[in-house]
């Protein structure tokens, strides 16, 4: 079998960064004919099999990359199979497929990632009826839950404990959400339109695209707060702690933000035309790129403020 295994010309001994593999051209050459695996054995051009250079001992072709999961790419050329992974391996798979140039299984793992992605997304841990059970007890919490794409609009989820929990896409459109903790949640664009948020924490949390318009966040505590593209549109946010918060983007014509505390705050591009200013903290903060027409900003205090 050796003697016969060496003298074929179909057989391909590779050396992959010191892990030892054979296989043959057919298999380098017909899945994936564009490849630099398929045009390193083609025949269109000629290797050189020269001991200190192509040849590393015994015959094998060396190619200087990781050999870690080259079995992987024999197995996808052999059967066009997409292996079952970590994401954290097929991120390290992915880099391997780009450099050989395999374009099906750089497609084949994409689609894997993103079917993930989507089930990650829909799949909630709780249903709204289940919700509607938990908020009857004392002392609710949620707490690293996933939630998204749940409606629990119009529900009364005062004082529920949230904070970590992910929350895409979730609806709590007329929800009483009073005192409620959003701290660090992934709430990236749900609906909180015309919901009660008094008092509520949402420090640290994602909130980028969500809907906030005519909601009330008298008081609440809003620092380092991602907001970006956030609509707030209408809504009072008197006495509401936005330190830090990323406001880029963010709409918030007409809103009350009277006595808010925006030190630090970043405003590129925000919209707060017609917006209550008076009393806000503003002191140097940048407000060159930031829309401020027919806003009231009589008694804040601008001191050292870019204009």
């Amino acid at each position: 079998m050796k003697d016969a295994e060496s003298h074929s010309p179909s057989v391909v001994r590779l050396n992959i960064g010191g892990k030892k593999f054979c296989t043959t051209t057919d298999t380098l050459t017909q899945r994936e004919p564009d490849s630099m695996l398929a045009a390193m054995f083609s025949g269109r051009h000629t290797l050189c099999l020269d001991s200190d250079k192509a040849m590393s001992n015994s015959g094998y072709v060396f190619v200087d990359r990781d050999g870690k999961h080259f079995r992987h790419i024999l197995n996808w050329l052999r059967d066009g199979v997409v292996p079952t992974l970590e994401d954290s391996e097929y991120n390290e798979l992915l880099r391997e497929a780009e450099y050989y140039q395999l374009l099906g299984l750089i497609d084949g793992i994409n689609t894997v990632l993103n079917k993930r992605k989507e089930d990650d997304d829909l799949h909630t841990e709780l249903t709204r009826t289940d919700i509607i059970k938990c908020i009857q007890s004392d002392k609710v919490r949620f707490r690293g839950v996933n939630l998204s794409g749940l409606d629990l609009s119009k529900l009364d989820l005062s004082f529920v404990d949230f904070s970590y929990a992910c929350l895409k896409n979730v609806f709590f459109s007329r929800a009483n959400l009073q005192c409620a903790k959003f701290r660090d949640v992934d709430a990236e664009a749900s609906i909180f339109h015309n919901a009660t948020l008094r008092e509520c924490e949402f420090t640290g949390a994602n909130l980028r695209g969500a809907l906030l318009a005519g909601a009330c966040l008298q008081s609440a505590n809003l620092q380092d707060a991602c907001l970006v593209d956030c609509s707030f549109c209408g809504a009072d946010l008197r006495s509401a702690h936005l330190q830090n918060a990323d406001l880029t983007n963010a709409n918030l014509e007409g809103a009350v933000l009277e006595g808010a505390n925006l030190k630090g705050a970043k405003l590129n591009n925000a919209n707060l035309k017609g917006a209550n200013l008076q009393r806000a903290y503003l002191r140097h903060v940048n407000l060159r790129e930031t829309h401020l027409e027919g806003a009231k900003l009589d008694g804040a205090n601008l001191l050292g403020a870019i204009r």
